[in-house]
């Protein structure tokens, strides 16, 4: 399936078929369905009997596999690891070299069905240094019919030399209108708001309960005191939260917070307009950019058992210190 604002980037990419490099790039706005996007062209490559456009045919064997996840022409590489015993899965922070080497593997065996194999990277930054020279190797001499699919939120993360050995391919952000509408289709509550929070980008997990929670950490920023910073931080402990999603909040909060106060524009809370606009006249601008500085750091360990409490509550007192 592609979303509607990506059939004129899979019209573009069908003009291209007869000259297919050994590995695709895919780049653009993270939230806009590029591992989609890339997920149905491996598909499309992999269908017994495509249609129009090499649309997978969804009905034979080959879509079959694919579907259930088991095509053994087809592999992934992503951070997401699956636990069988709690039922639930975790994102580690790095695609490491030992997966690399089971996709190295696989890329030397012959194909199953005497076809076209497709390795998906996604994302492709989260590569670790080993893993990223690893399969550099196997980019330099790709093994026949194999193609790599690499998607890529922060293409400037990856290495050069991975850059130069693939096509790069941006894929369309869709307008706001597109997105709204599509928001509405699927009966998201207050699409306008939303899709700002989200930077403009329609694919997001909308929780009611995760939207709540972040409704009332934005309220605390509002109102910058010690006893907002407890209450945000037991709250975000309260739900079990990785440190990555409140960190997010807060730099998508800093950054409009900069904004008002250098060009007068908000990108992420609209809503809270004329908030940041009173603080904006409190801010210490240095003191800001030294908080964004500290929540930049801290990224990398977003979703690691740090913790939460202490090291939001530590980024808090920074951002009080805004406006001291």
């Amino acid at each position: 399936m592609l979303y509607p604002w990506q059939h004129e980037d899979w019209r573009r990419l069908n003009a291209e078929r007869e000259r297919l490099p050994n590995a695709w790039l895919f780049t653009g706005l993270a939230g806009i369905g590029k591992s989609v996007f890339a997920e149905y062209l491996a598909k499309s490559l992999l269908c017994d009997h495509p249609g129009e456009n090499h649309a997978p045919c969804g009905q034979c064997e080959a879509c079959r596999w694919f579907g259930l996840g088991s095509h053994p022409d087809f592999r992934r590489l992503s951070p997401l690891i699956e636990d069988d015993d709690e039922k639930t899965s975790r994102k580690l922070p790095v695609i490491k070299i030992e997966a690399v080497r089971d996709v190295i593997e696989f890329a030397q065996l012959t194909s199953h069905r005497n076809g076209q194999r497709v390795v998906l990277v996604e994302p492709a930054e989260t590569l670790n240094p080993s893993a990223a020279n690893a399969l550099l190797k196997i980019l330099e001499e790709p093994p026949a019919d194999v193609l790599f699919l690499l998607v890529a939120h922060a293409p400037q993360r990856l290495l050069p030399t991975i850059r130069s050995r693939c096509r790069q391919y941006a894929l369309s952000a869709p307008s706001e209108a597109v997105s709204l509408a599509w928001l509405r289709e699927q009966g998201i509550s207050h699409p306008e708001t939303e899709l700002a929070h989200n930077g403009g980008a329609p694919l997001f997990n909308h929780d009611p309960v995760l939207s709540g929670v972040r409704d009332a950490f934005i309220g605390g920023l509002g109102e910058p005191t010690f006893a907002n910073v407890l209450a945000q931080s037991e709250r975000v402990e309260k739900h079990k939260l990785p440190l990555a999603v409140p960190m997010e909040w807060l730099q998508k909060w800093l950054h409009d917070l900069a904004a008002v106060k250098l060009t007068g524009k908000v990108r992420y809370f609209p809503e809270q307009r004329s908030v940041l606009e009173y603080l904006a006249s409190r801010v210490d601008i240095d003191q800001l950019m030294r908080c964004q500085d500290a929540v930049t750091r801290l990224v990398p360990f977003g979703q690691h058992t740090l913790n939460v409490r202490l090291q939001l509550e530590a980024l808090l007192m920074e951002y009080l210190k805004i406006f001291a």
